[in-house]
């Protein structure tokens, strides 16, 4: 993109500064915080947003702040006594205060006249505002501190996705961007997303920094940003803070009308959240082992603050999607899950986790209304909650409704476009369209859940089972030889006992797609 003003032209790809065609020498960092002030017109930048943006939190001195704002001012043909393009603001910071027009840099076509309104990955962009929230970077030199940053950036997603007139990417597919030098238009148009959050974390002994920012992408504009110092004890006050001034900041006529903050309830004790953050970093890799590890986790967590709602939640789930693998046998699972999520809901009513683990331990009890309800008000409490919606297919699914089991796990996909348990969503759509008798349908579903994951169960069941049915026999025999691989203890009788299939003519078509496949 290049900035005109007056007679300057900047362009931040080529990194030039012209004025009237003639290269203008800069230093790197004038160059930077010249940029910075520039695209940040729209508000006065402070001293410890310059330290953030030009100097990477590094404390300067103020002397060398000072004199890169002069060098600045030179460039462009401004004093500290004129304040022609770059104005301070007594006490609180500098803004440009120029005509800017933007145009394309060196080399780009001219941007569209009219608004976007379908990202270049086909994601057409929502009816509400939509966000995404990049995961934090750890700015603290320590690995093993990332599943902290993780956490407080799952929290503000969590805390976000509750406000029904956002559209909230899921956790998953906004953290596949962790670690990677990525453009925020990229990620914009790949999670079909207007305004991305992006923040960073520095945890030293007792004290936390928190820097956040939100940036609407279409425009290029920083809409608001802020850094935070607090005692580690207040960090959950912290993320409601965040909050808060986001949803000012998206849309300030809802939050004076409705006077929102978002309300949590935080563990009561700063360890067991630790231990629950690692259990997530966990639960989200989707192997049998992480679940192991995960699992482990959430009971020291739950031993120290036996009240932990989204711990104990948490736990109900993931004993029940490892049952469910065929990872851990029903009979051990169930009653371990069911003791978990009634913990959950007694220590926590309002936590969708909990809700959503009880929906597990309802649906693979064959008490299927249960499971709906449990779903359900999961979904009605966060909106957004991608791993609820597609289990709430599932359940829809196991009970006969294969319509509205297909757009419930359709949406799960949308809602997280990028998730590790996306080939879950899609298995579950596929076996969706089994039950539909849209075999064909199944197959492709089935193939790119295993495309996306070759040792997802649940895709290579439906994959064998949909072949045997379409009539494909060659393509049967080799899911069937890929599913006793992926689940050696697969058998007809185990299908019968442990999928809670409600209606009797989908559980008969569904075993005999295994018999046409070969299996016994």
């Amino acid at each position: 993109m290049a900035f005109q003003f007056e007679e300057f032209s900047l362009d931040s790809e080529r990194r030039e500064l012209r004025r009237a065609g003639t290269l203008i020498a800069l230093e790197p960092q004038v160059f930077d915080l010249l940029t910075y002030l520039v695209r940040n017109r729209d508000r006065v930048v402070t001293r410890d947003n310059l330290l953030d943006a030009i100097w990477n939190g590094r404390v300067v001195s103020e002397s060398t702040l000072a004199s890169r704002i002069n060098a600045a001012r030179r460039a462009i043909n401004d004093t500290g006594e004129e304040q022609r393009l770059i104005r301070t603001a007594a006490r609180k910071g500098v803004r440009f205060v120029g005509d800017v027009v933007e145009t394309p840099a060196a080399g780009q076509q001219a941007p569209p006249l009219k608004p976007r309104e379908e990202t270049s990955a086909g994601l057409p962009l929502p009816d509400r505002p939509a966000i995404a929230v990049l995961p934090f970077t750890n700015l603290s030199g320590e690995t093993e501190q990332d599943y902290f940053s993780d956490g407080i950036s799952e929290d503000i997603i969590t805390a976000l996705s509750k406000l029904r007139w956002f559209f909230v990417i899921a956790r998953n597919s906004s953290f596949i961007y962790k670690g990677r030098a990525v453009h925020l238009r990229q990620v914009a148009d790949e999670l079909g997303v207007r305004y991305v959050v992006e923040g960073s974390v520095r945890k030293g002994g007792d004290r936390v920094r928190i820097t956040a920012q939100l940036n609407d992408v279409a425009t290029g504009s920083h809409l608001w940003a802020e850094r935070y110092d607090r005692e580690l004890a207040d960090v959950f006050a912290v993320q409601d803070e965040i909050t808060e001034a986001i949803v000012a900041a998206i849309e300030p006529q809802l939050y004076a009308a409705e006077n929102f903050r978002a309300q949590r309830k935080p563990p009561g004790s700063l360890d067991a959240w630790d231990l629950v953050m690692r259990a997530l970093s966990h639960y989200w890799r989707v192997t049998r082992q992480d679940h192991v590890v995960a699992q482990a986790l959430l009971e020291k967590a739950i031993a120290l603050d036996p009240d932990y709602g989204k711990a104990l939640g948490l736990l109900g789930t993931s004993y029940m999607f490892t049952a469910h693998m065929g990872w851990m046998e029903m009979a051990t699972a169930l009653p371990l899950a069911e003791r978990a999520a009634t913990a959950a809901i007694h220590a926590d009513g309002e936590d969708p986790w909990a809700h959503n683990a009880l929906g597990h331990v309802h649906l693979f009890a064959r008490r299927f209304e249960d499971a709906l309800a449990e779903f359900e008000t999961a979904l009605r409490l966060n909106p957004n909650f991608a791993l609820a919606q597609g289990y709430y297919g599932l359940a829809l699914s196991y009970c006969g409704r294969w319509q509205d089991a297909d757009e419930a796990a359709r949406r799960a996909i949308r809602l997280s476009p990028r998730d590790p348990y996306a080939p879950v969503y899609f298995g579950i759509a596929a076996y969706a369209r089994f039950l539909g008798e849209d075999y064909e349908e199944a197959i492709r579903l089935a193939h790119e859940a295993l495309r996306q994951r070759s040792d997802f169960v649940g895709a290579h069941r439906v994959l064998t089972a949909a072949a045997g049915m379409a009539g494909k026999s060659e393509l049967a025999h080799a899911a069937l030889q890929e599913l006793r691989r992926a689940q050696p203890n697969i058998s007809l009788a185990w299908i019968a006992e442990f999928m809670p299939i409600r209606l009797v003519a989908d559980r008969e078509r569904y075993l005999e797609g295994f018999r046409r496949a070969g299996l016994s």
